[in-house]
């Protein structure tokens, strides 16, 4: 086996920091505060981080998950720590059924411009500041063909252990960026070209379908909300259109990743 291999049995030994404590509220690794480290758990998860742009520095496994990762190591050189579920669920703070983590340092961030070039549908998002939708948004947006993700102001961190383990590692694949200046940032989506659908319950906006059947061939920014509250006033000034899904038996909205992935559907149906 090509994999640097290393093998621990005692859960103090500092090599091990990068993944202690994964529940502490004051002392994980993956706080931007802290080492501002990046967590990937689980087999999957670790796959998708060996391929992105978040070089792996160490991980943190059992035997039987070595095996399992055996062909993606090859030729990597951040040691694989090989423990005993034991040890493991001492380092963490918890028993870890997935039986592996992965550290890697947060990358440079990469900016508008850039998640733009060559994009056809992007999703934009402000005030989604619950980890699990942002997870599932990632998700969403690696299963329907969306090219990246641009955030407003009131996001959640989308390298947050949490909303990389239910992107299932997509937080490292599909490019995102932070907008410098928002909302005034969605007039540089506009000047490449792109149109701006903001999502909203409002009875008035066009039906989703009768909008996407609109802009096929465009480029396009779907626009979401926060839970409650939504996309703000200023965000919906800035859009081109206005558009909801239609609801019945007295429901007024969806879930915010459910909305995204109905879009990011509708929007994929149309283009294929």
């Amino acid at each position: 086996m090509s994999a640097n291999v290393i093998d621990v049995d005692d859960p103090a030994d500092p090599r091990l920091d990068d993944f202690r404590d994964l529940n502490s509220v004051d002392r994980r690794p993956d706080l931007p505060t802290g080492k501002g480290l990046v967590i990937a758990e689980g087999v999957l998860v670790v796959q998708r981080m060996l391929v992105s742009r978040f070089a792996p520095r160490a991980m943190l496994g059992t035997d039987r998950r070595l095996t399992e990762l055996a062909a993606d190591l090859d030729g990597v050189a951040a040691p694989y720590y090989r423990v005993t579920a034991e040890v493991m669920a001492d380092v963490v703070g918890f028993h870890l059924n997935r039986g592996v983590l992965a550290s890697a340092s947060r990358p440079p961030e990469l900016s508008v411009p850039q998640v733009l070039d060559g994009a056809h549908t992007i999703a934009v998002l402000e005030g989604v500041n619950d980890h699990e939708n942002l997870g599932a948004i990632f998700r969403n947006a690696a299963g329907l063909n969306v090219d990246a993700i641009v955030f407003g102001s009131g996001c959640a961190d989308p390298l947050y252990r949490r909303a990389v383990r239910v992107s299932m590692g997509h937080a490292l694949l599909v490019p995102y960026a932070w907008a410098a200046d928002w909302p005034q940032d969605l007039e540089l989506l506009r000047d490449n070209g792109f149109r701006l659908l903001a999502m909203t319950p409002d009875p008035a906006a066009r039906t989703l379908a009768d909008a996407m059947a609109d802009v096929v061939d465009q480029r396009l920014a779907v626009l979401v909300g926060a839970e409650g509250p939504g996309l703000s006033e200023r965000a919906m000034r800035a859009s081109d259109m206005r558009v909801r899904i239609p609801m019945s038996r007295g429901t007024d909205s969806l879930n915010v990743a459910t909305a995204a992935a109905l879009a990011f559907y509708e929007r994929a149906r149309l283009a294929s």
